[in-house]
């Protein structure tokens, strides 16, 4: 199983939450994989350059290492578009980025890690679990 990792989970492996990172342990002892989507890189990344978190920086920089930074290719973005498509018409929008990272996993059959349940429970397609509670 390859697990993506939402921007609000890197955040909490970024301060060292226990219970994420135990589960985290958990999921590569089972040799299960981790990866953080593109969007994700982009969330993280801008939050910490705007705030000049170095030292969170280079852990970021590691887990980019350790786990790999996966792309969006034109199947990606057109699952986003779908995606969006389908909830505007029903009145159930989210921002971008979560189409992005919902389309993201849904085209590459990842499970999404992420603490944002409520916002991604709207999408039947995506398999997601929380590693927070």
């Amino acid at each position: 199983m390859i697990y993506a990792l939402d921007s609000n989970i890197i955040s909490y492996l970024l301060k060292d939450n226990p219970a994420v990172y135990t589960q985290l342990f958990k999921a590569i002892d089972a040799g299960c994989r981790c990866i953080i989507p593109s969007i994700a890189y982009y969330e993280i990344k801008r939050g910490l350059l705007a705030v000049n978190a170095t030292t969170k920086m280079v852990g970021f920089d590691k887990l980019c290492r350790d786990f790999g930074v996966g792309s969006m290719d034109i199947h990606v973005w057109n699952e986003a578009a779908r995606l969006y498509a389908i909830h505007s018409k029903s009145g159930e929008l989210l921002e971008d980025a979560d189409f992005f990272m919902a389309a993201f996993c849904i085209v590459n059959g990842y499970t999404l890690i992420t603490n944002n349940t409520g916002h991604f429970k709207r999408i039947n397609e995506l398999k997601y679990v929380n590693w927070t509670t």
